[in-house]
């Protein structure tokens, strides 16, 4: 019985947070901002004050596959939020913007987060490989090998977490401070940020539940030998 709930946790905690991410979006991207400023345009506007004349506003394709990309120093939105000139647009705009902010200003998180992407995407390819030989074959060496990979993408996702955080808070503050959205609408702005950000709280949650799970298979594979 336990393990079932431990797999129905695992599935239903992303489809819980992929709900609440496409609700709070399908219900705002339909609510006009009062500036009427297109995702695009709300983008370039907090660049601009921010001095990142240097970073590109691009469109991408793809469903909410927006995202900051800090090699090419551009921050590309998806089509609706491009030419959007909703609520959700404008969040998502200025929280892609942060990532940017944060990439200008060094922010230390951004910066570990960079430094761990080659190891998590190692630990992300090669650790279920060698986990599996390990629990199949009764290897308790290669176990531990293929729990310590996982463990690296599992502070990749908790480390992710403060700079989404952070990138939303610098969001909230670069749309009111611009006045791009009014008194009124701060509440359904949060409330797409906030949507947004329990993608990566869900992500974190499974990882660190499979990697508590991994251990202690391993630490009853030991006990036995």
């Amino acid at each position: 019985m336990s393990t079932l709930i431990y797999f129905a946790l695992i599935i239903l905690i992303p489809l819980w947070a992929q709900f609440k991410v496409k609700g709070a979006y399908k219900k705002y991207s339909q609510v006009a901002s009062s500036s009427q400023m297109t995702g695009a345009e709300v983008a370039r506007k907090i660049l601009d004050d921010n001095g990142l004349y240097n970073v590109g506003v691009e469109e991408t394709r793809g469903y909410l596959s927006d995202h900051y990309d800090p090699r090419s120093k551009v921050v590309r939105l998806s089509s609706n939020n491009f030419f959007g000139h909703s609520v959700a647009a404008a969040a998502i705009a200025a929280h892609e913007v942060g990532h940017a902010i944060q990439d200008a200003e060094d922010y230390s998180f951004l910066r570990f987060r960079h430094a761990l992407v080659p190891v998590a995407n190692l630990g992300s390819n090669f650790s279920w490989i060698l986990i599996l030989i390990g629990i199949f074959a009764q290897l308790s060496g290669l176990l531990l090998l293929g729990i310590l990979f996982m463990a690296a993408a599992v502070v990749f996702q908790l480390v992710t977490l403060p700079v989404e955080f952070n990138a939303s808070n610098r969001a909230m503050d670069q749309v009111v401070s611009a006045g791009i959205i009014r008194n009124d609408e701060e509440r359904e702005t949060k409330k797409v940020l906030n949507a947004a950000a329990l993608t990566y709280v869900a992500a974190a949650a499974v990882a660190v539940l499979e990697l508590v799970r991994l251990v202690m298979i391993y630490t009853g594979m030991t006990s036995e030998d």
